[in-house]
C-alpha cells in the first residue's frame, strides 16, 4: 500500500516538473528563436545595402562562358545597365563599427536575368562557379522574395530585389545562428532528462522519509490494535469462564458462588483500568491545547509524590534513598508531573531486585530540573530501550501480567513529558540497574 503511494506521489511529482520545465524551456526557445530571426533579418538587409553601396574596385565579375550561354549583346547591355542602377558607386561604413557587414560574414550576392539565369556575382570569398548556379536554382525554386535553404551542409538565407531586366540576390550564411537553436534544443534535452533523473531519485528519498512516519504510524495502530484486542481478551476469557462456572450451578447460594464472583469482578476492574488508560492516551494526544499550564514547585511536587509511594516501598522491604534540591521550579501541569513520578516509582517498585534499592535525584544542569529514578535489578536489554516507552510493550510479558501491568505506564509518562516539552530516556546495565532521566524546563 505505502509503495503504491509513494510510486503515485513520484509519478504526480515527476509529471508536474515536466511539465513546468517544458513550459520553461519552450518559453527560452521561442525568445532566442525570434531574437535569432531578427539578428538574421537585420544582418541580410545591411548586407545587401553594403552590396549595393560597394566602391568601384569591387566591380560584380562577369561569369565566364556567359556569352556562350546564348546571351546576346543586347542583353548582357540590358543586364549591365541594370547593374549600374543596382549598385551605386557611392560607398562608406553602413555600421557603428566601421566594418560593412559583407566584410565579417559569409555571403555573396548574384545578378541574373528574367529567367533567374547567372549574369554576373559579387563575393570576398574565392567559390566555385557551380555553387552560384545551384544557389541561384535553390532561390529561384523558392519563389519568394525571402527565404532559407541547405547547400553543401550549410545553411543560407537570401533575399530577391528587382534591378533593371533582371534581379539583384544577396545570400547569407546562416548556419552557426542556426546551429545555436540546434545546440539549445540538444542543451535543453540534455538538461531536461538530466534533471528529470536527479529529481527522480531525491524525489524518492524524499517520498520515503515523508511516508515513513506515516507508515511507522499506520504499523503502530495495527500493533495498538492486536496488543489492545490482546489484553481484553484474556480478562474477557476469564470472566466468560466463571459466568458459565455460576450458570452451570444456579442452586447455589451467592456466599458459596462468592470465588467465581470475585474473580469476575477482579477482571472487571483491570478492564476498566485498561479502558481508562487508553482514553487517557487518546486525550493527551487529541487535547494537548486545553491543559493549564503554570509555573510551579517541582521540588515540593516529587516530594509529596514520594512520601505518598514510600509506604508501599517499605512494604516490599526495598530501601529508598533521595536527593531533592530545594526551590526548582518548572512550566507545566503540577498534576501531571506528579502521575509521571507515581509511574517511574511504581514501575521501579515492580521491577526492583527483593532486598534491591530504589534511588531518586532532582538537580538542575543547564537551566534545567532533570530528575534521575534508579533502581537495581535484572536491568533492560540494549534491544529494549528503544521501544519500552511504546504502548503495550514489555520486555517480559509473562513477568509484567504478574505484577498486573498492561505496559501503558511509561506511554503515558513519555506522552506527559512531551506534552511539557521536556524529554525522558532511559539507561541500562544489565544485572545492574536500570535509570530513567526526566529533563523539564
Amino acid at each position: 500500500m505505502f509503495t503504491k503511494l509513494r510510486n503515485r506521489f513520484l509519478i504526480v511529482n515527476l509529471l508536474t516538473i515536466s511539465i513546468m520545465m517544458l513550459v520553461a524551456f519552450a518559453g527560452i526557445y521561442i525568445i532566442t528563436y525570434r531574437d535569432v530571426q531578427t539578428n538574421i533579418e537585420m544582418d541580410l538587409r545591411k548586407v545587401m545595402e553594403s552590396y549595393e553601396k560597394s566602391p568601384g574596385h569591387n566591380e560584380p565579375r562577369m561569369g565566364s562562358g556567359m556569352a556562350d550561354r546564348g546571351m546576346g549583346g543586347g542583353m548582357s547591355g540590358g543586364i549591365g545597365d541594370g547593374v549600374e542602377a543596382g549598385l551605386p558607386r557611392d560607398s562608406g561604413p553602413l555600421d557603428r563599427s566601421g566594418e560593412a557587414p559583407m566584410d565579417r560574414s559569409v555571403s555573396f550576392m548574384l545578378l541574373s536575368d528574367k529567367n533567374f539565369e547567372l549574369v554576373s556575382y559579387m563575393s570576398k570569398f574565392e567559390m566555385d562557379e557551380g555553387f552560384y548556379e545551384q544557389a541561384l536554382a535553390e532561390a529561384a525554386a523558392e519563389h519568394r522574395e525571402t527565404g532559407q535553404f541547405s547547400l553543401d551542409g550549410s545553411r543560407w538565407i537570401f533575399s530577391i530585389r528587382p534591378v533593371g531586366n533582371g534581379y539583384m540576390l544577396v545570400f547569407l550564411d546562416v548556419t552557426a545562428r542556426k546551429e545555436i537553436l540546434t545546440n539549445l534544443i540538444y542543451t535543453f534535452s540534455a538538461v531536461g532528462v538530466g534533471m528529470l533523473i536527479a529529481l527522480y531519485f531525491a524525489s524518492r528519498f524524499f517520498a520515503n522519509r515523508a511516508i515513513a512516519p506515516v507508515k511507522e504510524a499506520f504499523d503502530k495502530q495495527k500493533q495498538f490494535i492486536a496488543d489492545a484486542s490482546h489484553e481484553l481478551k484474556t480478562p474477557l476469557a476469564i470472566i466468560n469462564t466463571n459466568a458459565d462456572v455460576l450458570l452451570a450451578n444456579p442452586e447455589e447460594t451467592i456466599s458459596r458462588q462468592a470465588k467465581w464472583l470475585h474473580y469476575i469482578k477482579s477482571e472487571t476492574e483491570r478492564m476498566s483500568k485498561l479502558t481508562r488508560d487508553l482514553l487517557y492516551l487518546t486525550e493527551m494526544d487529541d487535547a494537548k491545547a486545553t491543559v493549564l499550564f503554570s509555573r510551579f514547585d517541582l521540588s515540593e511536587a516529587v516530594e509529596s509524590v514520594l512520601l505518598t509511594m514510600e509506604a508501599v516501598i517499605f512494604e516490599k522491604e526495598l530501601v529508598l534513598n533521595y536527593d531533592i534540591e530545594p526551590g526548582l521550579t518548572a512550566y507545566g501541569n503540577p498534576e501531571q508531573i506528579k502521575q509521571v513520578v507515581m509511574i517511574l516509582l511504581d514501575n521501579a517498585a515492580k521491577y526492583t531486585n527483593p532486598q534491591g534499592e530504589i534511588a531518586l535525584s532532582l538537580k538542575k544542569q543547564h537551566n534545567e530540573a532533570v530528575l534521575a529514578l534508579t533502581n537495581t535489578g535484572e536491568g533492560i536489554p540494549p534491544e529494549h530501550l528503544p521501544r519500552i516507552f511504546d504502548r503495550f510493550y514489555r520486555t517480559d510479558a509473562s513477568r509484567a501480567r504478574k505484577q498486573g501491568g498492561y505496559g501503558l505506564g511509561l506511554a503515558i509518562a513519555k506522552s506527559i513529558v512531551e506534552q511539557h516539552k521536556g524529554r525522558i530516556y532511559a539507561k541500562s546495565t544489565l544485572g545492574q540497574s536500570t535509570t530513567f532521566y526526566v529533563h523539564l524546563s
